[in-house]
């Protein structure tokens, strides 16, 4: 049986960057519709490569393409409503990234959503894996946490 999934504090995570929801977010229930969840993952983890020089879109040799997700849902988000994006790095492998990603309601201590999100880093003209390149380690560095469980 597995465990049960629940909120995350944000002394889980090791960087934050705003994202603000949209009208198009909500869906006929009047909340950020689920699928958009991983949108905001995905948005939070590229986000973070690019600002950190780690990840060019356009012209980079390496690109990460997404093998996995996952995410709990805790609490409903909503328009108009600012989340805050928990980033940590849960796991580095020779060409394999997880990042684990929280969702917070503005200022909210515990996620509304939290889950993962892999990245394969592959040559972008082979799409064959390769190592993780100097400059995306450096990164990553800044997202690990020695302490947190």
């Amino acid at each position: 049986m597995t465990e049960r999934a629940t909120p995350r504090p944000r002394s889980h995570y090791a960087h934050f960057s705003a994202i603000d929801t949209r009208w198009m977010d909500n869906d006929v229930y009047g909340h950020v519709n689920n699928v958009v969840y991983y949108s905001y993952f995905d948005t939070a983890v590229n986000r973070y490569l690019i600002e950190a020089g780690a990840l060019d879109i356009h012209r980079g040799d390496v690109i990460g393409l997404v093998v996995e997700t996952q995410c709990h849902y805790f609490e409903p988000l909503a328009f108009p409503q600012r989340v805050e994006a928990g980033l940590r790095v849960a796991k580095c492998g020779r060409s394999s990234v997880r990042y684990e990603v929280g969702l917070f309601a503005h200022e909210a201590p515990q996620t509304a959503a939290a889950g993962h999100f892999v990245h394969v880093y592959v040559d972008r003209a082979t799409r064959r894996p390769v190592n993780l390149p100097p400059a995306l380690l450096q990164a990553l560095r800044g997202l690990s946490l020695a302490d947190s469980p």
